[in-house]
């Protein structure tokens, strides 16, 4: 049947086409009769092997001007019912005491608040489940929107969730490696892959719209928040997130197996200055604009459909109330069109937490009149949308300030097909979990292990080898997992890997399977790194050993709940090795499972052979075994520069070249089984001009003994920069390069000299001649350079900054 979505709407204006669909009956004022201990969803499914779908789009569709039937819509809304739209709610709020969906306080929300949008998972916000199944969450999103679609203003909901790495919140979903570990493939079919794959389960469960990816630089490595990002490399970043998009979008205005991407966090998130999560950022305008913004503009280039601001102050100023940064820089500068979010609380928390506000009012004023943000993750009480009405009604903000979100907000439903489609597909379920996805998120994890170091080729493992395995990393899947995943602070300890039900593996379970053994394992320390574990018995063992493999970590954390002080391991987590190489004088191999680099201390000096297998997921044990025993010859590499001190915890690949650069490991390093060789650095012309690009190309020879994927990464230095610091090495392209042995591949590359323009003081964006080294994977290869004469007019500016 074809429904109005509001009373006495023209015919020409949008309809909702709604089949007829029938909800359980929910309990409007329930007993309280449950404990508040979660359980598993007891919903079950055989996951189809394999499912077809539709392919990257030539020209991915964006937001873009506002159709005349949503304008149409706007001017006969409310007050009211166009600040609903402007408000979103924790899912939390609608949960009852038993756990279940409470229909009377959805009730409230629709009807008195009209509000337009919900997030989150049940899971995280007291629901009966641990891990909701897509059948589960799918009749509670359907049973909101059924209300929505009779009660209220009669718009269908938008539902948002952090499916970040897979549809990490859906039961049976494929949870993938982080963002970190999908940088260092240096293959962005992974971030496509990975945001396709999220996007189809998301939908199962009647979810719309991913709040990923997210763009920030993870600049300072002591942030919690550094395994969800793409690295430190805004070109790394850039053409991971726009894949990122691809894969979440495709043709999202027309196929309903994808969701709205949202680009986050709007700006300059990555670069706290002590560390600390949402601690202030201190980056100047120009640096800003050269090494934050170039992911997100690629986010736009790509058609990304939302954005969501940062937490916390730039420069002391709040991103949430600033119209520079969420109008002038977002909006004017970058031509970004879709829908703008705030990140949770945001608004409130300019009084409640910032000091940037003297209360609630003033601070939802101020972002109102000075920012472009269209919707208010409030996200737990109807603070913004009486506030907002109320703001309104004085005359102190316009009414027509209102449409132009509201009418960005109904735009997206529109574009997801909400008004035609506003239920779950239910065909979509029976591929969460296929096994199809399963190898995608292996074959990542494959490519982005990083093998650091690998003395006397110690690594790989033979399978006659008695191996001794050691340490908390190697037997769990939620370590494998870290934050957002399951919950946004991971499984907890009562949860362990029970909580997965059979989706996922670990380290132990992958060698199993590859040797055909059971291997033996023994913890030997706590994950916190406070308490050796039966160490002598794990010395005895060790001694009988041929090698030793130590899984070294962290536990699971997520945003300031994984704030640190100190980027080195607990003592006894390092303790264990050093013991054990006193003790046993065998070979050792440490295996990290974490969201960041922590410092090893003696650690290197000690252990042959060092993996960085950063946080791979669920699924991440087989291909780290696969690689530790050679079936896979590791290809990762480092996707930000590894700090041998605490000094350098904010030092980058890309930070002036007149400083030290040492770390501990540089950005893009890693080692494979084969010896790589590169040669015949070639030049198509000796002068980089502007509007005239030159090819540079590199022969790249494996010589053997493995089949090996190979990141060949061009690079430029520019031998001087008058009045402004060269950068130690800026990525300028990357080639993931497929060899097998005894193979040579001629890689080519594109340079241009618009690609060595930078921001100055003055936010103008010009070219400075000087020579230029374009160098190959400096830190792999020695010497694998060329020289070319950049020429161009340094009074010529390409572009202007909007300030």
């Amino acid at each position: 049947m074809d429904v109005d979505i509001l009373a006495g709407a023209e015919a020409a204006d949008i309809k909702t086409s709604v089949a007829p669909i029938t909800i359980a009956p929910i309990a409007s004022t329930p007993m309280c009769n449950w404990n508040g201990v979660q359980v598993n969803d007891p919903d079950t499914w055989n996951p189809a092997p394999t499912y077809s779908f539709s392919g990257r789009p030539k020209s991915p569709p964006g937001p873009g001007p506002i159709d005349p039937d949503v304008k149409r819509i706007v001017s006969r809304l409310t007050l009211k019912e166009k600040v609903g739209q402007m408000t979103q709610i924790e899912v939390g709020q609608i949960i009852d005491c038993n756990g279940e969906l409470n229909r009377t306080a959805v009730e409230y929300w629709i009807d008195e608040w009209k509000v337009g949008s919900f997030l989150e998972t049940p899971a995280n916000h007291n629901g009966k489940y641990n891990w909701y199944s897509p059948k589960s969450f799918g009749a509670l999103t359907d049973a909101v929107q059924k209300i929505a679609l009779e009660r209220g203003s009669k718009i269908p909901i938008i539902w948002g969730l952090d499916s970040v790495r897979g549809a990490n919140y859906v039961k049976g979903a494929t949870i993938f490696p982080a963002g970190i570990a999908t940088a260092a493939t240096f293959n962005p079919q992974f971030a496509y892959d990975a945001g396709r794959i999220a996007a189809k389960d998301t939908r199962a469960a009647g979810v719309h719209w991913a709040f990923a990816p997210i763009l920030d630089l993870a600049v300072n490595k002591l942030w919690s928040r550094t395994y969800e990002n793409f690295g430190e490399d805004p070109y790394l970043a850039s053409k991971m997130g726009a894949a990122s998009i691809n894969g979440y979008q495709g043709d999202y205005k027309h196929d309903r197996s994808r969701v709205a991407a949202c680009m986050k966090h709007f700006i300059g998130y990555g670069y706290p200055f002590d560390g600390s999560d949402r601690a202030n950022r201190h980056i100047a305008t120009h640096e800003l604009l050269e090494y934050y913004v170039p992911p997100f503009k690629a986010a736009i280039d790509a058609g990304v459909a939302t954005a969501m601001e940062s937490y916390g102050v730039v420069n002391g100023e709040a991103v949430t109330v600033s119209n520079y940064y969420l109008k002038k820089l977002l909006r004017e500068q970058l031509g970004f069109e879709g829908m703008l979010v705030t990140d949770w609380g945001e608004i409130n928390s300019q009084a409640t937490m910032y000091h940037t506000a003297k209360d609630l009012t003033q601070a939802t004023k101020l972002a109102l009149e000075r920012t472009s943000i269209d919707m208010s993750m409030v996200a737990d009480d109807s603070s913004f949308a009486n506030i907002t009405a109320g703001l309104v009604k004085r005359g102190i903000v316009s009414e027509s300030r209102l449409d132009e979100s509201v009418a960005r907000i109904l735009q997206l439903k529109k574009d997801l097909g909400l008004f035609k489609h506003p239920y779950t597909d239910k065909a979509l379920a029976s591929t969460v979990g296929s096994a199809q996805d399963v190898k995608a998120a292996r074959d990542a994890v494959r490519e982005s292990v990083t093998l650091l170091k690998n003395s006397n080729n110690v690594l790989p493992l033979n399978k006659y080898e008695k191996v001794l395995f050691v340490g908390p990393t190697l037997n769990s899947t939620r370590y494998m997992g870290g934050g957002w995943n399951i919950h946004w602070q991971g499984p907890t300890d009562a949860e362990g890997d029970a909580i997965y039900q059979g989706f996922g593996d670990t380290i132990i379970k992958g060698v199993q399977q590859v040797t055909g053994t059971v291997p033996l394992f023994m913890p030997g320390v706590d994950i916190d790194g406070t308490t050796l574990i039966d160490i002598d018995a794990v010395i005895a063992a060790a001694k009988q050993a041929d090698k030793i493999i130590i899984g070294l970590g962290e536990k699971p954390y997520a945003e300031n709940v994984g704030n640190i002080d100190s980027l080195v391991l607990p003592w006894q987590q390092l303790n264990l090795v050093y013991t054990l190489a006193t003790e046993a004088n065998k070979p050792i191999v440490v295996v990290l499972v974490g969201g960041r680099p922590r410092r090893l201390d003696r650690v290197p000096d000690v252990a042959a052979a060092i993996v960085q297998a950063y946080l791979p997921g669920a699924y991440g044990g087989l291909p780290i075994a696969e690689i530790l025993y050679g079936a896979v010859s590791p290809s990762g590499r480092l996707p930000y520069t590894y700090p041998a001190t605490e000094a350098q915890a904010s030092t980058t690949i890309w930070q002036s070249s007149y400083v030290a650069y040492n770390p501990q490991w540089a950005f893009g390093y890693g080692l494979g089984y084969s010896n790589v060789t590169y040669s015949n650095v070639m030049l198509s012309s000796n002068v980089l001009r502007p509007g005239a690009p030159i090819t540079a190309s590199v022969s790249v020879t494996n010589n053997g003994p493995y089949a090996q994927k190979e990141s060949v990464m061009l690079f430029t230095h520019q031998q001087y920069r008058v009045g402004y610091a060269p950068e130690l090495y800026r990525l300028r392209s990357f080639v993931k390069a497929d060899l097998a042995v005894g193979e040579t591949k001629k890689v080519s590359f594109e340079l241009k000299a618009e690609d060595l323009a930078f921001w100055d003081r003055g936010l103008k964006r010009r070219i400075e001649p000087a020579p230029v080294n374009v160098v190959i994977n400096p830190y792999t290869q020695v010497n694998v350079l060329a020289v070319v004469e950049l020429e161009a007019n340094p009074k010529d500016v390409l572009e202007h900054a909007v300030i």
